[in-house]
């Protein structure tokens, strides 16, 4: 049999995954702050894409607003030449005012006889500074306070008086220049100091920093018990328990049953407050002294510099009631990006370009046309998807989360005709304003509990917050366990084992019933002192 090469036709189906569709993909999964970040590289990149209504102001877009501001200018102008509006001599626009009272009442039309007293006593800027001081005021004040502005005429600026909030970093160098005027021992705190992270918590081993630096470690040991004492108090600690420490030395409260007692804060935390006083050596009465002593100190000194700037959720979707007990439901305006093609600049520059800048222009207005499709398609997917979840999830909506629904991604995508993988893009990272709060998309996705009587089954998340409100009631007399607490979940037809209970109570970071029994029974005992 001869082997040889030939051509052949051959028709077939294959999913091409071009650069466009990849990017159409990618922006279904974006959320509004990234999204941002990707257009603004867009818009420095594209010089045919423009953001409207002054989105990105600062990019391309806005020195192409520049020069259309000047063409407007320059139209502007032309209107004033036409309606004869060119400054002429003796216009109140020339360079030189008049300053006599003759003189100003020629040029402005107007009597005045009734003005103040022009031969009145009068200091400007210019007097003397005898004239000044005898008239009660300094020649600085007087010639800074002239019409709002300094020597230059301009306002002044007011962000240059305004304090800035300062960092915990900063505040500790402060207070190092102070205390460690050495520089060898300032170097080492200020590596200690850049160890320190926002809650005030050394998270570097001091060993590691001197070993870093070449120092000692007695001498930065020492660097360290200084920071230490620095305010706010109890920062530069490498634990929970120094930095209650150092709080209690302050006070003059660290003796030796406190030492005792912060040395087992598992304990604490327990409420296993019998074992303690034996280890303690006090009585019960001590120990809720003690106890009722640590938790008026700050256990994250450092959150009162550090803390970045919470960033506010924006949603994406907004649902409203109707009039009529529907819901309407319609995309933010607000969070949606609008984008422009600039068709008549592409056409202008295009008409006298070159062979290689035609091309480029060209491959310009096409990524620009097609963004400008995908992000129309990101909002119409965003929209269907958020409208059949509010559909699905009416009775939460109406009542509460006890009536939340079990929802899964096949079913929002079956009954839109959509792939789960776009489902699932979609939902990630959005956000929906409800009459009951925001919430992201996928929190209306949870698994199903079945019923015992075989009814309609109950949203995972439903069942969590039905426990929730089981805890929440409980007393000190009567705390539920586990068991109980499935007891009580089939009294009213939801069929749950006892490990799952376990599980969403762990994940709604609730203890155990015995550690709620003794912290019902201290809270208790405290309110009795």
């Amino acid at each position: 049999m001869a082997i040889s090469t030939k051509l052949m036709m051959r028709q077939g189906q294959a999913l091409v995954m071009t650069p466009q569709l990849l990017q159409a993909i990618k922006l279904l999964q974006f959320s509004n702050l990234e999204l941002s970040a990707f257009l603004h590289d867009e818009l420095e990149r594209n010089p045919l894409l423009e953001a409207q209504e002054g989105d990105y102001a600062d990019g391309p877009a806005a020195e192409r607003e520049a020069s259309h501001s000047d063409d407007f200018r320059a139209e502007s102008q032309g209107e004033a030449d036409h309606f004869g509006a060119e400054p002429h001599e003796g216009d109140w626009a020339r360079d030189s005012l008049a300053v006599d009272s003759a003189t100003l009442s020629s040029d402005l039309g107007a009597d005045l006889s009734n003005t103040f007293d022009p031969e009145g006593p009068a200091v400007t800027a210019q007097a003397p500074r005898e004239a000044l001081e005898g008239a009660g005021l300094s020649a600085t004040s007087w010639s800074g306070s002239a019409g709002g502005g300094g020597d230059d005429g301009e306002a002044p600026n007011l962000e240059a008086y305004v304090a800035s909030r300062p960092s915990l970093h900063e505040h500790l160098a402060e207070q190092l220049a102070l205390v460690c005027p050495e520089p060898g021992r300032r170097m080492i705190g200020q590596a200690i100091i850049d160890g320190i992270d926002e809650t005030g918590y050394l998270r570097e081993a001091i060993e590691e920093i001197a070993d870093r630096l070449g120092a000692g470690l007695a001498e930065t040991e020492a660097v360290l018990a200084a920071i230490q004492s620095f305010e706010p108090s109890g920062v530069g600690a490498r634990d929970l328990a120094e930095c209650l420490a150092i709080q209690l030395k302050e006070r003059d409260r660290y003796d030796p049953a406190m030492q005792i007692f912060v040395a087992n804060l598992a304990l604490v935390a327990k409420r296993d407050f019998a074992q303690l006083a034996k280890l303690c050596g006090v009585d019960g009465e001590d120990i809720a002294d003690m106890a009722a002593e640590l938790r008026s100190l700050d256990p994250k000194p450092g959150r009162a510099f550090g803390d970045s700037p919470i960033q506010p959720l924006v949603a994406d979707v907004i649902v409203r009631a109707a009039p009529d007990g529907s819901w309407h439901v319609e995309l933010n305006s607000d969070a949606l990006p609008r984008v422009l093609v600039n068709h008549s600049y592409a056409a202008k520059v295009s008409a006298g370009a070159r062979d290689g800048d035609k091309t480029f222009i060209s491959t310009c207005l096409q990524n620009a046309n097609w963004l400008t499709k995908s992000l129309e398609q990101r909002s119409r997917t965003i929209l269907k998807v958020a409208s059949e979840i509010v559909r699905l999830q009416d009775a939460f909506l109406a009542k509460g989360v006890e009536h939340l629904r079990p929802l899964n991604l096949r079913t929002i995508a079956d009954a839109i005709g959509m792939h789960e993988s776009t489902v699932s893009r979609v939902t990630s990272n959005k956000y929906m304003m409800t009459p009951r709060g925001i919430f992201e998309l996928k929190y209306f996705f949870s698994a199903s509990i079945a019923t015992t009587s075989g009814a309609e089954a109950h949203s995972a998340e439903s069942v969590r917050f039905r426990i929730k409100q089981m805890i929440d009631r409980e007393t000190a007399d009567d705390v539920l366990s586990d068991d109980a607490i499935v007891a009580k979940l089939k009294a009213i037809d939801i069929d749950i084992a006892r490990r799952t209970v376990a599980k969403y109570r762990d994940s709604l970071r609730i203890p155990s019933s015995v550690d709620r029994r003794r912290a019902k029974m201290a809270m208790a005992r405290e309110q009795v002192h």
